[in-house]
């Protein structure tokens, strides 16, 4: 079955529900566990005095304490159910295209990730990063919503 998952999370309570429920996954399967979270590149369309270096490492250094901050309650969480699990933070990418690389570059056999389930026009203007990972993984993809 699966022996090496990942398991996708922005921090939300969403997000932590499908990690709960992907632990679980995980411990029935002895299967390890890999977590990702995936900050967004810094704005490149701003004014140029927006794009000055010091609000760069500003915004970099926010994004990092953030993924930090998620990444540390699945570490918890996953000692907690005694699931080997290791943590990821992809930096500039969008969310679908950041997991879909480190599912790829870790070798994944599943993605397990929650959707807000967005529909109609809501999810035409906003796209769909769950949509983007069902459309083009390679590996089989469980949706928590």
């Amino acid at each position: 079955m699966y022996r090496n998952i990942l398991i996708a999370t922005d921090g939300s309570e969403l997000a932590g529900k499908a990690l709960t429920q992907g632990l679980r996954l995980a411990k029935a399967l002895g299967a390890r566990v890999t977590a990702v979270t995936v900050t967004e590149p810094w704005a490149t369309s701003a004014p140029p005095e927006v794009l000055s270096e010091p609000l760069v490492q500003e915004f970099e250094k926010a994004a990092a304490a953030g993924a930090e901050k998620v990444l540390s309650v699945v570490d918890a969480k996953a000692k907690e159910a005694g699931v080997p699990c290791s943590t990821r933070h992809i930096r500039d990418r969008f969310a679908a295209e950041g997991i879909l690389e480190a599912a790829r570059d870790i070798g994944c056999d599943l993605i397990i990730m929650a959707s807000h389930g967005r529909r109609g026009f809501a999810k035409l203007l906003l796209g769909s990063q769950t949509t983007e990972v069902l459309a083009h993984s390679a590996v089989p993809v469980l949706i928590y919503r």
